[in-house]
């Protein structure tokens, strides 16, 4: 009995310090964390990151969040940190499974910034030249539908690119990516070498002859729409606009807002009183005076300067 008594004591001293390390690597790191994931935060609100995410086409995907990109942004650097402030802590009690489980989120985490990296890059690509589509094809009855097209195929090129990047679901996009090639490809193969000759030549010759109609409307769209440069300082000032918009919502209402009374017309009097010489009931903003009281000639007061005291009726 006192063996074990004596064996649990030892655990017991072996233990404590390991958890008060523990405790102590785990509350110094979340403050560090927390402070470095802040600065960051305030860095990119600085420097215009927000903005430069809404040019570029990721504010969609952000309009029901709760967080703009760069507090999003800062949320992730603050996990990411506290990743690594757990490996060091459950590091303290030596090989366990807890730390072999965070080491492997750890290394996965390269892989998800890629990814990360590559959708963004995509999404503004897309929205880039569906933006310069619109503008240069915007007069055509297609040009819109065009626009849509090749800016969703970019997304999905993207979005299988990323997956690929993490090793999620490649069985599945892979082969989704390669049937949907394949199936343009054999289209275009059955359509014009096999039994559909004179068919295909028939809408090809009507397709040659509607592009040769809409090539001068296309000419004269892509020579009166603005340059690109042009476009891109539209879309800045576009942005700068909403943004201004935005900040200016927040603010107090002005004077003539409900919740403000109306301004007054002019400066308000007081009413004349016998002993304050220059408010006199003439005076503008002063109510004339009821009948049977003149001023100070009232005989009630008797007359100004007068040492005999006021008749009485």
């Amino acid at each position: 009995m006192r063996d074990a008594l004596e064996n649990g004591l030892d655990s017991v001293a072996v233990f404590l310090p390991k958890l008060i390390g523990f405790l102590l690597i785990l509350i110094i790191g979340y403050f560090i964390a927390k402070i470095i994931a802040k600065a960051i935060g305030k860095l990119l609100e600085k420097v215009g990151f927000d903005r430069a995410v809404e040019r570029g086409g990721v504010k969609k995907a952000l309009d029901k969040s709760t967080f703009d990109a760069s507090d999003l942004v800062a949320k992730l650097v603050f996990y990411t940190l506290m990743l690594f402030v757990l490996q060091l802590a459950f590091g303290v009690f030596g090989p366990n499974p807890i730390s072999e489980l965070i080491t492997g989120v750890i290394a996965f985490l390269p892989k998800l910034i890629v990814a990360i990296i590559i959708i963004v890059v995509a999404s503004a690509i897309a929205a880039a030249v569906k933006t310069l589509i619109e503008g240069t094809l915007g007069g055509l009855s297609y040009g819109k539908m065009l626009a849509g097209i090749a800016s969703a195929f970019i997304l999905f090129l993207g979005v299988v690119a990323a997956l690929n990047q993490i090793g999620v679901a490649t069985t599945v996009t892979t082969p989704i990516l390669i049937a949907i090639l394949a199936t343009i490809a054999g289209v275009i193969i059955v359509g014009a070498g096999g039994g559909l000759i004179k068919p295909m030549q028939t809408r090809w010759e009507g397709y040659l002859t509607k592009a040769e109609e809409e090539a001068p409307k296309v000419k004269e769209e892509a020579r009166n729409a603005p340059s690109i440069k042009e476009q891109a300082q539209q879309a800045k000032a576009d942005a700068q606009a909403k943004y201004d918009q935005a900040g200016r919502e927040g603010g107090p209402p002005s004077s003539g807002q409900p919740g403000y009374p109306p301004p007054s017309s002019g400066p308000q009097g007081y009413p004349p009183s016998p002993g304050q010489p220059g408010y006199s009931p003439g005076q503008p903003g002063y109510p004339p005076p009821s009948p049977g009281q003149q001023g100070f000639d009232d005989p009630i007061y008797g007359q100004p300067g007068s040492d005999q005291p006021p008749n009485r009726v």
